[in-house]
This record gives C-alpha cells, structure tokens and sequence, in this order.
C-alpha cells in the first residue's frame, strides 16, 4: 500500500517513546511514564526509527521549535536538543533542575527556567533563566528569574528585539546583545506584557495594574517611546486580577480579556470576565457579548479578518466578530467552551471540555456552514495538525488519571486513529510537530465524511434522556429539553451594529471633528466670535423665552469649550460632539428670536 508519507504530519506523543517522520510530514510527539515517543502522522502512525529513544519516566517538558526545525526535552537529568531533519542529537545540557523551556520566534535559542536559590555567594538568587543556541547548545547569557509566572522571553518575529520582565518593569535588549539592555519600560509597574507579532516598527502592550480605587491600565506602545503620553492606545478597567492579551497575527490589532478570580455579584464561580479591543491607529473599544456570564474561550483567525469568542452561562453562546468589533454570526447556544481555528482559519471547532460531556462541531468558515458533529469524552488536549485536516484530542494525566489515550480524528468528524494507555501507565501531552505555514496548501472543504474507526473506548455512555424526579415520573412532560438552545443565525451588522461598533465610530467622528475646528474649517468660520456676544430679545411667550435661555446656556458651555481647545486641553468625546452642535443651535435660536 502506498502510504504517501509525505503528505502526512507527523504528531509527537507525550509518552517518552520516539517517532518523527521527513520535514514535509508532520508527525506527533507523545510523554509519559513510557519516555518519548515520536511516530508519524495519518496514514501511517509507525514510530520513527531514527528518532533517539528516551525511556526516562521522569521526562518534565517538550518542545518544538515555531518551525518545526528542533524538538527538545527535559528527563530531569539534561536537556536535549534534537535537529528534526534528521533525529539527530545536537546538543545535550546538564541542567537536571530544568522544568520550563522556550523557543525564540525564528528558532534561533533556547530559554530554560529552573528555580532559583539564595546562597552566601548568590544573595540575590542563582542565575536560573538562561538563553541557549538552538543548533549547538551554546550558553548565551543567564539572568535572575525569580517567578516562573511569565519568565519567558519575547521576542519580535525578527528576533531584532527581545523583552524581559524584572522588577515590575520591562527590559528590552536589541540584536540578541544581553550584555545590557537598551531601553526598559518604568513609566509604572507592569504586571505583564506582550510584543507583537510582525518586524518594525515594533508594538508591545503592557499591563499596568491600578492602585486600590485606581483603574488598570492596558497601554499599546511603539518602540521606543515609552512614556504615558506617547502610547498610541489606552484602555483602562477596575476588575482586573489577570489579563490575558491576544494579538493578531499581523500585530495591528489586539484583544485583552481582563479577569476577576471572584465575582463579587456572586453570579458566576469562574469570576468576572470583560474583553477589550485596541489597535495601533488608536482606537479602543469594549467588544459588547449579548449573553450574561464567563468569557470561556476567544481567539483571532489565521485569516486575520474576524476572532470567534465563547462565552456566557451554559448553554454557551459562540458568535463571530469582523475587525469593527461587530458580530457577524452567531453559532448558537450549545454546552461549549473552547475554540481552535486550523491552521488555515477556514475551518472552526467549537468544543465543549472539562466538566462538559466533549461535544465537538467543525464549521466551514467562508460558508458559515455545519462540517460535522462529533463527540470526544474526557478531552483534556486538543491540537490542530499543520496540514489544517486532521486534529488529535487526549485524555492526559494529571487531570485525568483513568482512561488514558490519543484519538487523530478528521475534520469529517471521523475518528481515524486512536491509541489507549492501560491503566499502569499516564500519558502527559502530545504535540504535533511545526511546520511553516506556506509548507501544507489549503485544501478545499468536503462534506463527505471519509472513512474512520469505530472507538474501542470501554466508557459507558451517559443517558440521554433529561432526569426526572420520582414524583414527576409515567408523568406527561410540558416541557422541552433544550429550549435554552438557539440556533445559528447571521446578525445584521449594519441594522444593528454593535455598542463597540458604535463607539469606535463615535471616536473616529470626533477626531474629524477636532480636526476640522483646529484647522479653522468649522462652519461658523468666525463669523460669530463669541456665542455669548450674540444678543437675543426675549419673547412675549414665556414658553419660548424658556426654549431661549436653553440655547444661550449651551452656546455659552459651547464657547468656553473652544477656548478650552484653543488652549490645547484634550476634550472628551462628549465635549467634542457638543460644539459640533453650535450650528444647529445657532439657526435654533434665530428661529425662535423672529
């Protein structure tokens, strides 16, 4: 049989065997108590020979490069870095603490962290984050990394710029040079921070958290200017215990979804969660979810035009947003909370993991259409392959102890592969190897489910039916199961676009309009050169004369407001669209004075 490996990803499983397959195949690398294991991709699933074994049970962490180019691990023992062109060993470290590693965005190194510990030598802590070259294994430079919470070094897609936090503030080094850095961010403290995707000129957003009664700030920087003043776009908030920050990939855009560990309403367990949109133009808005509740998943789409979030009580609802911040479809409500676009971003699974029963749906994106529906029990991973057609679902320990065990399914809805752990050992993580993003070409959608396996999984499945109280049972039901479920449905975006749609509009309105009064384009023109200049005859009418004072009062609010522009104060938005008003007023007045 003609297995065509090339076509095939190659998927790395989680227990310490080995399988990898060529640079045109992905293939899954899979760790557990069994050591490493590399096998190949759909059709073939045979482990690679070629692949260094690794029994070790106590292999920490894996890792492929962005490119697929290097495969490392950690067996508590050294780090080894493997060349995945050939499955050979380039680099083996002694570094037995290590437990977290790193790739930079071309490859180029490797960062490790491993604890850090006072000695009479080192008081301020032993050097435990250090930077490694990927082809050798070369030490670069080392730093103090106290806090495993966000050690990672970033770097920008050219690797011209790497960050680093220390302290509440933020050190930027340029060329890979660590010797010392040349610029650093301590305007105020930053919790976190992130660079964008994409070469110069470069973005970086930071998290600022508020004092007590004080908002959080999150501020969108270019390099290097980075005082208050100079950041291109602010978003403030006051719930705010964690921010997790979302780039799109050409790194003009972003989202940030701030978190609260409790809700203090006390209406949802998982906290309070509320998600911001800002860009490099300097707009900022809030993305407005028509469902009260927990904001479960969000992520943009390859495509770069559109981001799907899943949120609110269960049943859940999914909807589709374009770049204004505007829905524009809504997949229903479902008990869901994750989603994953492929590698292409034209296809899109919504599952529902965890506490939820593992419900799977594929949808053709251009199409807004249903692909298939599938179930997937006990899921605890799930990862798109790099050829965009085929995903792999886990059960994993420590989250799951029992019932251990991979499934390659196709985005049909058919299970294709499968491979059970027995109850003596743990499966820990499965990854698929990287690959480029032009290496696998988008394929068009079939509906045709292709043909797969029937699971061998001994679980035994849940009842259907809805549970019914003793009382209630041989009793006619006058209610519906799901009538909490709503179906897919296409918004009207221009009918009825969103709150963010429409304040962004009300921003970009108001810069035109300050824009116009400060270039000396208004429609007045000078030729009132003060409202409170205009004289105005009260009436016979005391109806009218009210209507009267009215007007001269906003005129009056309307000149001191220019005068406050004129003297170079920022003015909100409010304030800006109510001097646009003037000249309407202005023909009021003369109405009612006649």
């Amino acid at each position: 049989m003609d297995l065509h490996l090339q076509k095939y990803p190659r998927l790395l499983l989680g227990y310490e065997s080995s399988a990898v397959t060529t640079p045109s195949t992905p293939k899954k690398q899979v760790r557990g108590t069994t050591g490493i294991n590399l096998a190949q991709g759909p059709p073939s699933y045979e482990s690679v020979k070629t692949f260094p074994k690794d029994d070790s049970k106590t292999c920490k962490t894996m890792l492929f490069s962005p490119d697929g180019r290097y495969f490392v691990w950690v067996n508590g023992v050294s780090i080894k870095i493997v060349l995945c062109e050939s499955w050979k060993i380039v680099a083996e470290i002694a570094r037995p603490k290590v437990c977290a590693i790193q790739f930079s965005t071309q490859s180029t190194y490797l960062a490790t962290w491993e604890p850090s510990f006072v000695t009479q030598t080192s008081p301020q802590g032993t050097q435990n984050l250090h930077i490694w070259k990927s082809e050798n294994g070369e030490l670069v430079h080392s730093f103090v990394q106290k806090k495993q919470i966000n050690w990672e070094p970033q770097w920008s897609s050219d690797e011209k710029l790497c960050g680093l936090s220390s302290g509440g503030n933020v050190l930027l080094y340029e060329d890979n040079n660590f010797d010392r850095y040349v610029h650093k961010i301590s305007v105020a403290k930053v919790a976190k921070f992130s660079i964008a995707p994409g070469t110069a000129p470069y973005h970086i957003i930071c998290y600022m958290p508020g004092k007590p009664g004080q908002p959080s700030f999150g501020r969108l920087f270019r390099y290097p200017k980075f005082e208050i003043g100079e950041s291109l776009a602010n978003k403030s908030f006051f719930q705010a215990d964690r921010v997790d920050i979302y780039w799109h990939q050409r790194g003009t855009n972003a989202l940030l979804m701030t978190s609260t560990e409790v809700d203090k309403s006390g209406a949802s367990y998982y906290g309070k969660q509320s998600l911001h949109y800002l860009n490099t133009k300097g707009d900022t808005a809030m993305v407005m979810l028509s469902k009260e509740g927990p904001i479960h998943a969000v992520e943009w789409s390859p495509k770069n035009t559109e981001f799907c979030v899943v949120y609110g009580f269960m049943p859940a609802k999914a909807t589709l947003f374009n770049i204004k911040c505007e829905a524009v479809f809504e997949f229903g409500t479902l008990h869901r909370n994750s989603v994953y676009y492929n590698p292409h971003g034209n296809i899109l699974l919504l599952g529902g993991f965890g506490n939820l029963r593992g419900g799977i749906e594929l949808w053709d994106i251009a199409n807004r259409k249903l692909i298939a529906k599938t179930d997937a029990p006990d899921t605890t991973l799930l990862q798109w392959s790099p050829d965009g057609e085929h995903f792999v679902t886990a059960t994993t320990a420590p989250r799951l102890r029992m019932g251990n065990g991979f499934k390659i399914w196709h985005y049909t809805g058919s299970l294709v592969y499968q491979r059970p752990w027995n109850n003596q050992e743990e499966l820990w993580e499965v990854l698929w190897q990287n690959f480029p993003s032009s290496t696998f070409p988008q394929k068009p959608i079939s509906y045709k489910a292709v043909d797969g396996i029937v699971s061998s999984s001994s679980q035994s499945q849940a009842s259907k039916e809805a549970y019914r109280p003793p009382s209630a049972r041989g009793q006619t039901i006058t209610f519906k199961l799901h009538d909490d479920i709503e179906p897919p449905s296409r918004p009207n975006a221009e009918s009825n676009p969103s709150k963010a749609a429409l304040k962004m509009k009300k921003n970009r309105e108001a810069k035109k309009a300050k824009k116009e009064l400060e270039s000396g384009n208004s429609a007045v023109n000078g030729q009132v050169a003060s409202t409170t200049a205009i004289k105005t005859e009260l009436t016979d009418d005391p109806e009218k004369n009210k209507k009267i004072k009215k007007v001269r009062s906003k005129l009056e609010q309307i000149s001191k407001l220019k005068e406050q522009l004129k003297a170079g104060k920022q003015l909100e938005i409010n304030q800006l669209d109510k001097i646009k008003k003037e000249d309407e007023l202005l023909k009021e007045l003369e109405e009612l004075t006649l």
